[in-house]
């Protein structure tokens, strides 16, 4: 039985460092005929940088199921596409999941290129066991945002949370509050960018610093020991 064709390629992204791109992830973009893009003038500056032009379509978390149909016929009638997010990997607390189930579906070829992803830095730098965590991504931002902190008390695994600036502070002070103020936790943020932080402490330690800031900026990682009780 022949193999079928790649028509969708999953293309990880720099998530600051532009230097951060595989030859791989060059070669791919330059071959396909469309980009799919989370933010086309994001990417469109990545092209730019690599010197690839290519016409792009947007897709997002706002329009992912709009889109998807669309996308598939054309996929259908034989163009090859990359789906990439603003930065990391897509699919990963990023759009991109519900594409791919849908070209599987259909016996569409998917080819996911390994590359950058912000938690496996952080969870490195954090100094906690790797052998074992699990990923959280974002907790949700209201309704069953303390249900899911107490389902994850007892984890004794490495977590690993998503979390963005204005959040950061509340989300410290309620992990410490069901976690327990002395749990050993870590924050990365700004990582591989000029900036890049990595703070490690205990989880009141860490929401008392990041109280104290007037302004906190990029993107965010934490990760948190497992229970050790």
């Amino acid at each position: 039985m022949a193999e079928t064709a790649t028509v969708l390629y999953i293309v990880p992204t720099p998530i600051g460092n532009l230097e951060d791109i595989t030859l791989r992830a060059i070669r791919v973009l330059g071959e396909v005929d469309v980009v799919l893009a989370e933010d086309t003038r994001t990417s469109g500056r990545l092209l730019q940088h690599l010197g690839i032009k290519k016409p792009m379509l947007s897709y997002h978390l706002h329009n992912e199921h709009q889109t998807v149909a669309r996308v598939l016929d054309r996929l259908e009638k034989g163009e090859k596409m990359a789906l990439v997010s603003d930065a990391g990997t897509p699919g990963i607390s990023d759009p991109g999941f519900l594409l791919v189930r849908e070209c599987l579906a259909k016996g569409l070829a998917v080819e996911c290129l390994p590359g950058a992803t912000a938690f496996v830095p952080a969870l490195l730098k954090s100094g906690f066991g790797a052998e074992r965590f699990t990923f959280e991504g974002f907790l949700p931002v209201k309704k069953g945002r303390q249900t899911r902190l107490r389902e994850l008390a007892p984890e004794t695994r490495t977590l690993i949370f998503y979390e963005s600036p204005h959040r950061i502070v509340k989300t410290l002070e309620q992990l410490a509050e069901t976690f327990g103020p002395d749990r050993p936790a870590s924050v990365s943020r700004e990582l591989t960018k000029l900036f890049e932080e990595t703070v490690n402490g205990t989880l009141a330690e860490l929401a008392a610093n990041f109280a104290a800031r007037t302004s906190i900026k990029g993107e965010i990682v934490v990760v948190v020991q497992g229970n050790r009780e």
